[in-house]
Formats: C-alpha cells, structure tokens, sequence
C-alpha cells in the first residue's frame, strides 16, 4: 500500500479533528528509546498492576498487538475543565470531572476507524484503538509524533495543551508519513524527543511531589503516587503516605499543575468529553455520611465509580485525618456543628462493615482529637477483629503522646481549627 502522505495525509488529520480530537499526529512504529518500562517493572514501580508487568512484550512489540501494523496515528483530548472552580479546585483529579473518558472517547475511536475503512479500502482487522487501556506506548508514541515531549513527571507535555491531554492510539496497518517529533538543537541524527526536552532546568514537577514519587527525572515508583493510592491501590493506604495525601480524594495533580507549559493551555472543545463538574460541590460532610444509593446516583458513568463506596469512604477519612493542616474541605471549625459532625461521621465509619474503611477512620481521629479518640472510640475498638485496623489502635495507643493530649503527628498541636 502506497504511503499516506502530503495532502491526503492532511485531510485525514483534518477528519479526525472534525470528530472530537484536539490533536492529531502520525508517527511509524520504531522503537522508542531509550525505553526503560521493564527496568520500571523489575524495580517494583508498578506496585500491584500485574497487567502492566504481563504486557510488556505487547508494549515493545505492537506486531504482536496487530500484526503487520506500521504506522499509529496518535490522537490528543484536552481534558483542562473550562470552568475555573473545576479548573482550580485540589479535591478530584481534574480528568475524574466527566463522564468516564473510556467510554465517551471510544464512540470517536469507532468513528475514526470508519473513516479509515472508507477513505482508504481498510478492513476492520486493519487497525485497532484504543483509548489509555490497550498494550501501547501511547506516551512515546506521541512523543515520536511530535504531539510533545514526556517531562520529567513522566507525563506528555504539550506546547499547546500543557499536561492536560488523555491519549488515544489508533494502530494501522496503513503506511503513513510520520510527523517529525519536536526538536530542539539536537542535530540531524535525531529521531525521538528526549526525556524531559523542553523542561531545562525545572525539577518542580519533581520537588513538589508531597510523597517523593518521581524518583528520578521520569521515573514514577506508583506505590507512592497519590493517584495509584486513592485510586488503584484497593486495600489499606500505608501510614506514612496519608499525611501526603492531603485535599485529593481521587487521583492527583499536583506534578501536572505546577508545570510552566501550563500558562499557554486553554480548555478544550470537549466533544468527546462530557462534564460532571457538579461534583466539586460536594463537602467532605456530604462524603462521609454518604449511603450506596447516594453514591450511585452522583457517581454514575464517572471513573469514580469503579473505585466503589468503600474505596472513597477509605479516601475520604484520609483527606479528614489532614483537615488540620489542609483547609481546602475545610467549612467550619472542628468544635462546630459542621465539626462535630465529621467527628460523629468518623466515629461511625470506625465500625464500618467494609474493613478496609476502618483502619482510615481510627487513623483521622487521632489525626483530630489526639487521646481524647481513645474514649471516642472504645465501643468500636472492643468488638474490632481486622488486624490492620487493630494495628492502627496499637500504633496510636503506644508511647505516642506529648503530655496527657497532644499527639506527635507533624502539624498544629491540639486545637479545634
């Protein structure tokens, strides 16, 4: 098949803009380096995400994805939400404020792949998509395709869009003409953007990180991201990371927002994303207190809903357990209604059915109440059997006082706000 190039390949990037893409790029199958995923497996760093560890050779390999395939057309959606409280808010993760881009992305993928079985005489097993799930380097592809550069917090960063782009692959058999990746002073034996190429200097991606995940210019260990542990992580938050933790409930973007590319991004034409931002609105009370039927209602379609009830109790007693020392969920004093309702509603999730809430909800209110949460806690403490949370009662009930009631976590001492 002759090589898609010049006009026509221009067209189908103009086709492909028409259906909802932000950014369209076309690059060819070479590989990536330097690629360090299997270095990033070997080290631990992808925590519990067996899937990632069984696709490698899919990943390094997309002739085992789709045989014969040549080309990837590389397809960007700016997710920045255009209103600023959505925008500027450090509860949810920004992409979490919609409907689950999984599925409203993968309605333009299918349209996409149309286009191509009806411009170019494709079959339907000559391309495959896939929207941030399939065994691809989508993040080094878009780099090889010039969409941007991967910076030092590992993500794409874009001259146009800043952090603020989920990506789509398209794999074709197709032969396209490759788009150059950006470059810069490299000399003309270069073909593929380095890590971290337009970031210079700049490490606050790196050093903002409240948990010291960016181990390394690129190199993310996830089991102390806050996204994998308020999202992934499907069990207990390890101690240590939950003072990090702070504001975020689900997911994380302090390494994205602190970027200087971020000053030219502008919000997307968001056609194939659609918006929930009404969930900014709700307060922690609301959280906590919140029942299954609830939980379905506000979070139908969205990604939180995967993380389940449980999970975001989990997370919720977290992001109260900080309420000192982050004033972001913060409405009220803690020895006011709103405060004591938050104590009441910590109080019941201690004897929550689901365990893995439990050890969370022990860890807040000695966060809150220093010894005072031993009284406060007693009737549930008695009938408790789960080991984690029994080892949160004995990690806080051992020489861990300053006097008769203040605790040694790192913050204010024992006021109410």
């Amino acid at each position: 098949m002759k090589s898609l190039h010049g006009a026509e390949k221009e067209q189908l990037r103009e086709s492909l803009f028409a259906l909802g893409f932000d950014d369209v790029r076309f690059t060819d199958l070479s590989p990536i380096g330097p690629n360090r995923l299997k270095e990033w497996v070997e080290l631990g760093y992808h925590a519990d995400m067996e899937w990632l560890k069984n696709s490698i050779e899919k990943r390094l390999n997309p002739d085992l994805v789709l045989e014969g395939a040549c080309s990837a057309i590389m397809l960007g959606i700016n997710y920045l939400p255009s209103e600023s409280g959505a925008a500027g808010q450090k509860r949810w993760g920004k992409y979490s404020l919609y409907q689950d881009y999984h599925d409203t992305v993968l309605k333009g993928l299918k349209e996409a792949g149309k286009l191509l079985e009806e411009r170019f005489a494709l079959g339907p097993r000559d391309y495959r998509y896939y929207v941030d799930t399939g065994p691809v380097m989508e993040r080094g592809w878009a780099a090889a395709s010039g969409m941007g550069w991967q910076g030092k917090n590992g993500m794409l960063i874009s001259k146009t869009h800043g952090n603020w782009l989920l990506l789509a692959t398209l794999l074709t058999r197709a032969p396209i003409a490759p788009d150059p990746p950006l470059k810069k002073g490299l000399g003309a034996n270069f073909e593929r953007t380095e890590l971290g190429a337009l970031c210079g200097k700049c490490r606050r991606c790196i050093d903002e990180c409240p948990t010291n995940a960016i181990v390394e210019p690129g190199l993310l260990d996830a089991n102390l991201c806050i996204s994998y542990q308020t999202i992934e992580n499907k069990g207990v938050i390890p101690r240590d990371l939950r003072a990090g933790i702070g504001t975020r409930i689900f997911g994380c973007d302090i390494c994205l927002d602190v970027c200087p590319w971020n000053r030219f991004a502008q919000a997307g034409r968001q056609v194939l994303l659609a918006q929930r931002y009404s969930v900014v609105e709700l307060g922690l009370l609301d959280i906590l207190e919140m029942e299954i039927d609830r939980f379905r209602e506000i979070f139908r379609k969205m990604p939180v809903k995967r993380l389940k009830l449980r999970g975001l109790l989990r997370n919720a007693c977290v992001v109260a357990g900080n309420l000192r020392e982050e004033a972001e969920w913060r409405e009220d004093r803690l020895d006011s209604e709103w405060g004591k309702g938050v104590i009441a509603a910590l109080i019941r999730l201690a004897r929550y059915d689901e365990a893995m809430v439990r050890p969370h909800a022990v860890w807040a209110l000695y966060r809150l109440l220093g010894k005072e949460a031993i009284e406060a806690l007693a009737e549930a403490k008695s009938s408790e059997a789960d080991e984690a949370t029994l080892d949160e009662y004995l990690y806080w009930e051992g020489a861990r006082w300053q006097g008769p009631s203040i605790p040694t976590f790192s913050g204010p001492s024992n006021n109410r706000f």
